[in-house]
C-alpha cells in the first residue's frame, strides 16, 4: 500500500487540477458568452433536437476571436464569435457551422470531458512516474523525455476523441437529413479559416490531419450504406 500511496497522490492532484482549470473555464465562459439567436442555424439545429429526441439545443458564442468550437465540461456548446464571424461573412456556410455544432454535441453525448479528466490524470501521474525512472539513468534530461513522452500520449488520446466526435457529428447529419457533405467542406477550408500551415508532425498534433479526417467519415458513410435497413 505505501509503494501505491505517491501514484494515489498523483492522481488526486491531477484530479484537482482538471476540476480547477474545469472551474475557471467555466468562469470565463459565463463571464464572456450569450446565448446564440439565429435563425438559420436554429432552423438546422431543430433538426438535430429531433433527431435526437430533445426539446431544442441551446448554442452559445464565445466572445473571443479564434475560429473554434467547444463543448464545456459542464455540456454547454459554445461557437467563438470569430467563428460566427466567418459564417455571417458568408466564408462558411449555415450548414458547415451546424456541423461543428454537431461534432461538438459529440463530445458530449460520448463523454469525453469525463474521459479527458481521467486522462489528464493518468498522464500526470505517468509524467512524473517516468521522470522518475529516466532521472535515474538522464539525469537532467529526465523530465524532457517524460513530458515528451507523456505528450505523445495525450496526443495520441485526443485524436481518438475527435474521431469519435467526428463520427458521431456524420450520423447525426445524416439522421437530421443535412448530410455529410458540409463537415467535409469545412475540414477542406478549415486550416485556411484557423490560419493552420505546416505545424507540428501529425503524431503531436491533438487533432488528426483533415485528410484523414475526411478519409474516416466516407469510411464510415461507405460502412453504413453497407448495413441494411431493419
Amino acid at each position: 500500500m505505501l509503494k501505491l500511496t505517491p501514484i494515489l497522490l498523483l492522481l488526486l492532484y491531477g484530479l484537482a487540477m482538471y476540476w480547477f482549470s474545469a472551474w475557471r473555464t467555466k468562469r470565463e465562459l459565463d463571464e464572456r458568452s450569450s446565448p446564440l439567436a439565429d435563425a438559420r442555424l436554429k432552423r438546422l439545429t431543430d433538426k438535430f433536437a429531433e433527431a435526437v429526441g430533445v426539446d431544442k439545443i441551446l448554442v452559445h458564442i464565445y466572445e473571443i476571436e479564434p475560429v473554434n468550437g467547444l463543448a464545456a465540461p459542464d455540456g454547454r456548446i459554445f461557437i467563438t464569435r470569430g467563428f460566427y464571424n466567418k459564417y455571417r461573412q458568408g466564408e462558411v456556410s449555415a450548414e458547415e457551422m451546424a456541423s461543428v455544432i454537431a461534432h461538438e454535441l459529440g463530445h458530449v453525448a460520448l463523454g469525453h470531458s469525463r474521459k479527458r479528466m481521467i486522462d489528464f490524470s493518468g498522464t500526470n501521474a505517468v509524467r512524473v512516474a517516468l521522470a522518475t525512472i529516466f532521472n535515474r539513468f538522464l539525469p537532467g534530461l529526465g523530465v524532457i523525455v517524460a513530458n515528451v513522452v507523456t505528450s505523445l500520449l495525450a496526443a495520441k488520446l485526443s485524436r481518438s476523441d475527435e474521431y469519435e466526435a467526428d463520427a458521431y457529428a456524420s450520423a447525426l447529419l445524416v439522421k437530421a437529413g443535412i448530410g455529410t457533405e458540409p463537415q467535409k467542406s469545412l475540414f477542406r477550408k478549415l486550416e485556411g479559416l484557423v490560419g493552420m500551415g505546416g505545424g507540428a508532425p501529425a503524431w503531436m498534433m491533438s487533432h488528426p490531419k483533415t485528410d484523414d479526417r475526411i478519409r474516416a467519415i466516407e469510411e464510415n458513410e461507405a460502412r453504413w450504406r453497407l448495413v441494411p435497413d431493419t
